[in-house]
């Protein structure tokens, strides 16, 4: 059997996750099993488990794969010359919501009330997200409002904190007023 090469690995690994993803918006994180996850990425039991040990790796997976899309976005506001405004920000970040992203952030919330494990992957979620925010925050009080970087850094804060809250809260929103049916072509 042909080794698979390690771009070829990754590529695989994100065809399970993105897998994962719309199943577990359609179905939700309990009633998906890894049989659903099989049947919807085209690919074998077996080269879903060579690549995650159990579903609750897919489920890390996917939360990890939307905050990484979540930071390269932010990562390119905050280094440029003009980083948007909080509500600027808000308002990209609010607009960049997908309906299927919500729904699975919001199970895997639900799961983290619960479950140990999940729950570590939320704190960790969240605290990267308010720490991009905040990158984000001081970039514009630098660059833009001319402030110094320490006094930036202090009221970013703040301001972080109430962006990230209202975000969240937008996720909610997202995730409750959109069906769980997969649109119909």
């Amino acid at each position: 059997m042909p080794r698979l090469t390690d771009a070829r690995k990754e590529l695989r690994r994100a065809q399970i996750t993105e897998a994962a993803v719309r199943c577990f918006g359609r179905n939700g994180l309990e009633r998906t099993s890894i049989a659903d996850i099989t049947a919807e990425s085209g690919l074998s039991t077996g080269s879903i488990y060579a690549h995650y040990n159990n579903k609750a790796d897919l489920v890390q997976a996917a939360a990890r794969e939307v905050l990484a899309q979540r930071a390269a976005v932010l990562g390119e506001y905050a280094a440029g010359d003009t980083p948007p405004d909080p509500e600027e920000l808000l308002a990209r970040l609010i607009a960049a919501i997908d309906a299927v992203d919500a729904r699975v952030g919001v199970q895997t919330w639900g799961e983290a009330t619960t479950d140990p494990a999940i729950r570590d992957i939320v704190v960790d979620m969240t605290d990267r997200m308010r720490a991009l925010l905040h990158d984000c925050v001081t970039a514009w009080l630098v660059k833009v409002e001319h402030h110094e970087p320490a006094e930036a850094r202090e009221r970013a804060t703040p301001i972080a904190h109430r962006i990230s809250a209202q975000y969240l809260a937008e996720l909610l929103y997202a995730a409750l007023r959109s069906p769980t049916e997969e649109p119909s072509s």
